[in-house]
């Protein structure tokens, strides 16, 4: 009582009238005791196949009764590869000797082994069918005579329009509302006013503050209510009064007379037509109650001779003929009813995982860069070239590189061009050879060929491809120009900016450049560069027109990449650019990467697909760096294995040990060896016009610099195998840059001086090292120099060694990798390590490798991604084979839920997913009596879950189950077809113990679902539905008996007291397993009568939710009588699993598989029970709606007595009519009565209806939650979703089927059924476009504040009669709309929604139609009547078949398209024949 005293008495207040609701009906059902659903135990499913196994093999429907055969299988994908070839060496696993190693590349050489589910299309949600017809390609357009209506209503007023309209507008000034001031102290406000026929007919009168009406309304006339309107010049000039119905008036005036006669005139016109309209209506609404009520009588007293007459011999034949024609052409161009709901119209498909796709290279912004030509001011003839165009006088080499401003960092590796013409390029190394870099002329021996493309095709390639993960505008392309050591860069670039006499200093240029080359060839000097921007914003918009920079003289002291970020940053603000310009100009374009491009190698030289072979023209990918960001990495898929060394400074001006020590030349080497005897290794990407690989490589030289800065990158090709002794030696020479004033050069051995050694190993502790380091330079090279690497190895070695400068780090470096098969994290190398260890036999210390597990979880999560499968597929390994320790496979299972976490956090989820299902392949463990791996993780994954302590791994395990169920199914997958276990019994497959382990992880889940829900809310969700996919799986690998048994213990976990979330975990987990491939198979629509019963069709039709049913058909008995329940919960519970029958039954009625009539007549006789749900519910699904419709049509008072006439078969009992309050009554205490002639039927003590208030009494008596639930009102979405389902069955079952059930159900059940097709023509009516348009209009209104005051508005009066006022308060087109809701809608598409609703009302009208029809049929009315003579004397069933026969038709005939009308037509006139 108290709740309901405070409910009462805040009413008054706006706006809680809805939250009060809410919280007392929570409350109430708070203290509702509900009884705990049934558990029915489900059939042996194995058992029950091998015992019908002749049954179902000889059931002509077998396909609805087996799994098919080879339902599952493995498959071998090929890998796919850009490549032509794999990247992988063909002898890499046999050279590799780490584990890690090893892993990798097999991991880059294995294809995909994917298990396939061959019907696996068919196991999602409707919308994932493979069928593309769930949508027709062309809906018919039906006519209806609403529609006509309105057209004509349009073409025969002017003052209105198709959807309404403006019929006048203009300013007038208005009284104040207030009733008591006098007519002569009204204060008059100035408005503007829109005069506007609604798309009803009616009319109503706005005002506006100003002209724009989008503002919000400052008051509203409705003219419906508008009885005359006069002149009242006395009190205002210009002003007339609107008088209204109920003695109330309004006073306008205009400002000008003229305007005063115009609205005046229009107002009358209007105010005649709505009288004319309601004489008109009045009088045919008497006439027709005249005409219905002696055609009632006269049909009531000859019902019977009429009937007898009806069942002559020939009559009876000539009307089951042409009931057959009929028949057959109404099922001409019949639609599936499920293509024209809302949601297979609108196909969101974003609750659907995308398809997952195995690993690949990420595909970054890519574009292209073409090199053309470089040319400066000073231009001549070189060589025999005296008869072509003039060139530059001396070799000049272009590295192009991308810097990155906003983030300070190079992001891509040097691409080196050499655009020098042959007569330029014979400078350097004669006329006659062009010797390679390592000594060997061209011819000497046979050219060698680089993954099958010859060596001198990939020396001087002009085109890259440059890749940028993050592009943005600060971005920029720099080129630097270099040339042959000549000496000072500004006395070098003086020529070239001040050139008075061209010819002159071109041949001075050229006589200086011959000699230099000729001596110093092999040495370069910086001399300019130059800039452009890339993109032109973060979208990766290429910048097509930009262009270079003018040459920038490059600063000896400023040859840094940091420098070179600086430089970029100033170039940006031109007004603080003071850099010197050297006049030229360089021809490189940036362009997109043609679609087609063919002839592209790898950074590795490794050619693409296409590739021409002995093709000269070839670009080449330039190596991008990736920002080291987790959103940036992807699991890696080829091999490379590259490392980039970068000298950067050496400080020499402090060291005394060299007399001369200034143009100092970096000769770098990698070697793999510290003795004397050996010698570099040829893996160093030479440049071009060399050879591709060389033995060393030089930095650039600065003149007369003792601390020279250094930009040079060295590009290294690792070796598979690394080990301590591999190392780069860096070799320092004083380079003589003196020219002979003679005109000849000194000799060779005095070009170079040795003057300093260092070296840095490339592994430390087993990994390369790739920081920032700082070396001492040594003036010998002694052998076993890699022994002095610290200070204290120097203090013991007795190397004889003379360090420069005290070994003070005079050499600064830093290197950087980019390797698919090393890796830097020290806790993935030393896992790795250990496991390889244990491998070969080494005697493992108790709990080390639980140690290295630990440690794992401090791994970089970049390494983690980049690394996943190879770091995945060794974890499992662990898992099964590598120790007997308990708590291994606990640590180990920690270390994946650490990693599965990691890769959500960070939003990489999806390459779990495709390491599942294309990477992950189960090993057999080594061990004899090892566990398989879905053994060993389910056995961990309850240990977890039982852990009291740790919250925080049971949390990420539940959340993250998904993974570690799916790695199971795969591992039971391969388990069967690689041993051989599928060809086994179900039951055989797999041991008993694993069904035990099943079994008590199911236990082990559940209480983290039903008690926790509310503390981890999306942990429990995500288990829930990981959990629901993984038993559907096992259907498909297992004893399907057990599979049920778990299903149904896992749902006995649930209660009807559950709380909204767990209701919706019920159905979400029922969803998914009812989405199983084969879910009708499992639930084998079969009779299982007995035996010698079987031909008795009335004793196996099982129809109702019974044991028996729901034992026999366990999932589906189990779904209908969770719904069941449901439909007795709040809104939230009733439209999930609402929404679950009918997605189901869309499913079915569009599986490509079952679309023969007689497989869906199947199918449909498996829900007939859901039919006997509807029975239960009728009074919610036929409420006063429709009970008030049809009372507002003609024969309203015997209508009113037909529809007292049902009742709920559970509320089944003796129906007493009293004729003057014509109240009938129910067994559980409510009734219905009827106030008044209109028929308002309201149910006494109903507490679900809107408009009811609830009063203490009604509260009180409502002390059970089913008598609050059970007329709680279903909302238009609710009963037009159950009664489509409802239709489908009728629709699809076959007439056999139906006869025996009609013949099975009570007579008040009959009844009911008839009534439920009347529900079905009411709510699937078509209301006309009109209508349409309006409530699209409405939608608008609350959605986009396109608001009105609240009105009530009076009772409308158009043309279309009482049916369209009706429709007016309802919202069951909204429920069903399809559009696009924005305030952009078309008329286009309001005519695509009349279509959808017209197609519908025309295909359920037709579906009605088909099933009366069949009815009369089947019954002989004369003989139904005298078996159930008691039940025809009540008044209310007297007429059953006379309003079911002809008003289920005729009332709704306006909303009946022609097609529509012209069947019903046809059958009226046999039905009025036969009677």
């Amino acid at each position: 009582m108290a709740e309901v005293r405070k409910f009462t008495k805040r009413l008054s207040k706006p706006g809680t009238a809805a939250e009060l609701r809410q919280s007392v009906s929570e409350a109430v059902r708070g203290s509702v005791v509900l009884e705990k659903t049934k558990i029915v135990e489900p059939l042996d499913y194995e058992n029950v196949i091998a015992q019908r196994k002749t049954q179902i093999y000889s059931d002509p429907l077998r396909d609805l009764l087996m799994f098919p055969m080879e339902d599952i299988s493995i498959s071998v994908i090929n890998r796919q590869r850009r490549t032509v070839q794999s990247t992988v060496p063909e002898d890499a696993e046999e050279r590799a000797q780490s584990l890690f190693v090893k892993e990798c590349i097999k991991t880059y050489s294995t294809d995909w082994h994917v298990v396939n589910y061959k019907y696996e299309d068919f196991s999602g949600d409707f919308r994932m069918l493979p069928c593309k017809s769930l949508r027709p390609e062309k809906i018919p357009n039906h006519v209806f005579e609403i529609d006509e209506d309105c057209e004509k209503d349009e073409d025969s007023s002017s003052l209105c329009s198709q959807k309404g309209g403006v019929i006048r507008q203009g300013w007038l000034h208005k009284a104040n509302v207030n009733s008591t001031i006098t007519v002569t102290m009204k204060v008059f406000k100035r408005r503007y006013f829109y005069l506007t026929q609604l798309p009803d007919g009616s009319y109503i009168l706005n005002s506006y503050k100003d002209e724009k009406n989008s503002k919000e309304s400052k008051g509203c006339i409705y003219l419906d209510a508008c009885i005359d309107v006069v002149q009242c010049p006395k009190m205002r000039r210009h002003a007339f009064e609107l008088k209204m119905l109920d003695k109330y008036s309004h006073y306008l005036a205009a400002e000008t007379e003229q305007e005063m006669e115009e609205w005046l005139i229009t107002l009358k016109k209007i105010i005649q037509i709505n009288t004319d309209s309601l004489v008109q209506e009045k009088k045919e609404t008497v006439e027709t109650a005249q005409d219905d009520e002696t055609s009632s009588q006269g049909k009531a007293e000859n019902i019977m001779a009429s009937l007898e007459r009806s069942m002559h011999p020939e009559l009876m034949k000539y009307g089951r003929e042409t009931e057959q024609l009929n028949k057959l052409s109404r099922g001409d161009g019949r639609q599936n009813l499920f293509s024209f709901d809302s949601e297979v119209q609108r196909l969101d498909f974003s609750g659907i995982e995308p398809d997952i796709k195995p690993f690949e290279e990420k595909c970054n912004k890519r574009f292209q860069v073409n090199c053309h030509d470089l040319t400066f001011n000073v231009l001549g003839q070189v060589g025999d070239n005296a008869k072509g165009p003039p060139t530059n006088v001396e070799p000049f080499f272009i590295s192009l590189a991308l810097f990155d401003i906003k983030n300070n960092c190079k992001i891509s590796a040097d691409f080196h061009i050499d655009l020098n013409p042959p007569s330029v390029r014979e400078m350097l190394w004669g006329a006659s050879t062009q010797p390679a870099s390592d000594g060997n002329a061209k011819g000497s021996s046979p050219e060698s060929v680089i993954h099958g493309i010859a060596e001198s095709h990939l020396r001087y390639i002009k085109q890259g491809i440059f890749s940028v993960t993050n592009p943005h505008p600060e971005i920029f392309l720099v080129a630097r120009i270099e040339k042959v050591l000549q000496g000072n860069i500004t006395h070098c670039a003086e020529p070239y900016i001040k050139n008075s006499d061209p010819t002159k200093t071109a041949q001075k240029v050229y006589r200086t450049a011959k000699q230099v080359c000729s001596r110093l060839g092999q040495y370069r000097m910086p001399f300019a560069w130059a800039a452009r921007p890339i993109f032109k914003d973060t979208q990766g918009s290429l910048d097509l027109d930009g262009r270079f920079s003018p040459f920038y003289k490059q600063d000896s002291s400023k040859l840094s990449n940091e420098d070179i970020l600086k430089l970029l940053s100033e170039y940006k603000k031109p007004e603080k650019t003071k850099l010197q310009i050297i006049p030229g100009q360089l021809n490189i374009t940036v362009e997109c990467v043609p679609v087609d491009l063919s002839n592209c190698i790898t950074s590795s030289y490794v050619p693409l697909k296409p590739f021409e072979k002995n093709c000269q023209n070839i670009t080449v990918e330039v190596e991008e760096f990736v920002p080291e960001m987790t959103k940036y990495c992807y699991p890696f898929t080829i091999y490379r294995n590259h490392l980039y060394v970068y000298p950067l400074q050496l400080k020499y001006d402090s060291q005394k040990t060299f007399a001369k020590a200034r143009n100092i030349a970096v000769c770098m080497e990698f070697r793999d060896s510290d003795e004397s005897d050996g010698g570099p290794l040829k893996c160093i990407y030479g440049k071009p016009a060399g050879s591709v690989f060389t033995t060393n490589a030089y930095a650039v030289v600065s003149h007369h610099n003792q601390n020279p800065e250094f930009y040079d990158e060295v590009k290294i090709e690792l070796p598979i195998h690394l080990h301590q002794k591999h190392h780069v030696l860096f070799t320092f020479y004083h380079v003589s840059c003196e020219i002979s004033t003679k005109g000849t050069t000194k000799k060779q051995d005095t070009v170079e001086t040795p003057v300093g050694f260092a070296w840095f190993p490339l592994l430390k502790d087993g990994r390369i090292i790739t920081f920032e380091q700082q070396l001492p330079v040594s003036a010998n090279l002694p052998p076993g120099y890699l022994n002095l690497n610290d200070g204290e190895s120097r203090r013991q070695s007795n190397v004889d060694i003379k360090w420069v400068d005290g070994a003070k780090p005079l050499l600064k470096i830093k290197s950087h990798l980019e390797s698919t098969i090393y890796t830097q994290d020290l806790h993935v190398h030393k896992f790795f390590h250990h496991c390889q260890l244990v491998q070969s036999g080494w005697k493992e210390v108790p709990g080390e490798l639980i140690k290295y597990l630990k440690c794992l979880h401090a791994m970089e999560i970049q390494v983690m991604i980049q690394f996943l499968p190879v770091i995945l597929m060794q974890l499992f390994r662990v898992l099964t084979n590598m120790t007997p320790e308990d708590d291994v496979p606990i640590n180990c299972t920690m270390v994946l839920l650490h990693i599965v976490s990691k890769c959500h956090e960070e939003g990489l989820d999806s390459y779990l997913r495709s390491f599942i299902k294309y990477s992950f392949r189960p090993e057999k463990p080594s061990a004899p009596q090892a566990q398989l791996i879905h053994e060993t993780l389910a056995t961990t994954m309850i240990a977890i879950l039982k852990q009291s302590a740790d919250f925080l791994a049971i949390n990420k395990l539940l959340k993250y189950s998904w993974f570690f169920f799916e790695i199971i199914v795969k591992s039971m997958a391969t388990y069967l077809l690689e041993e051989n276990k599928i060809k086994l019994p179900r039951g055989q497959r797999f041991p008993e113990a694993y069904h035990h382990v099943l079994h008590s992880l199911l236990l082990a889940i559940i209480p983290h679902v039903t008690i926790r829900y509310a503390e981890i809310p999306d942990e429990s969700r995500n288990v829930n539905y990981s959990l629901a996919s993984f038993l559907k799986r096992c259907f498909t690998l297992m004893d399907r008996g057990f599979v049920f048994n778990l299903i149904n213990d896992y749902i006995s976990g649930f209660s009807p007291k559950d709380p909204k979330v767990l209701a919706e975990y019920k159905f979400e987990f029922l969803q998914t397993i009812c989405n199983h491939e084969h879910y009708i198979p499992l639930n084998l629509p079969m009779a299982f009568a007995k035996p010698k019963l079987q031909r008795v069709q009335d004793s196996n039709l099982e129809y109702s939710l019974s044991d028996e049913y729901c034992k026999h058909h366990f999932l589906v008995g189990l779904l209908l009588r969770e719904t069941s329940i449901a439909l007795q919960d709040n809104y939230e519970i009733r439209y999930t699993a609402i929404s679950v029958i009918k997605n189901l039954l869309i499913k079915h009625a569009f599986d490509t598989r079952y679309q023969h009539k007689n497989q869906q007549a199947k199918i449909a006789q498996l829900y007939l029970p859901f039919v006997g749900l509807l029975l239960e519910n009728i009074q919610r699904l036929a409420g006063r709606d429709t009970l008030y419709s049809c009372a507002a049509m003609p024969n309203s008072a015997s209508r009113d007595e037909f529809a007292c006439g049902f009742t709920s078969p559970t509320n089944r009992g003796s129906l007493s009519a009293d004729k003057d309050t014509a109240y009938v009554s129910f067994q559980n205490g409510h009734g219905i009565k009827r106030e008044d002639s209109r028929g308002s039927l309201v149910p006494e003590g109903m507490t679900g209806f809107p408009d009811q208030g609830s009063t203490g009494e009604n509260t009180r008596q409502s002390s059970t939650r089913s008598s609050i639930s059970q007329y709680n009102r279903l909302d238009q979405y609710e009963i037009r979703s159950l009664l489509m389902c409802y239709l489908y069955i009728v629709k699809m079952i076959s007439e056999d089927t139906l006869l025996t059930y009609w013949n099975k159900v009570s007579p008040q059940e009959l009844i009911n059924i008839l009534i439920l097709l009347e529900v079905c023509l009411f709510h699937f009516r078509y209301t006309g476009k009109r209508n349409i348009a309006r409530v699209h209009d409405a939608w608008l209104s609350r959605h986009f504040g396109v608001d009105r005051k609240s009105q009530t508005m009076p009772a409308l009066r158009n043309r279309s009669g009482v049916m369209q006022a009706r429709l007016q308060h309802l919202s069951s087109l909204e429920s069903s709309f399809t559009l696009n809701h924005s305030s952009a809608t078309t008329e286009a598409d309001i005519f695509h929604q009349a279509l959808l609703e017209g197609n519908t009302a025309t295909e359920v009208s037709l579906t009605v139609l088909d099933t009366i029809s069949f009815f009369t049929q089947c019954f002989k009315i004369l003989h139904f009547l005298k078996q159930f003579e008691g039940l025809w004397r009540q008044p209310c069933v007297k007429q059953v078949y006379w309003h079911h026969f002809s008003d289920s038709v005729c009332l709704h005939r306006v909303s009946v398209s022609y097609l529509g009308n012209s069947h019903n037509m046809r059958s009226l006139s046999l039905l009025y024949l036969l009677w």
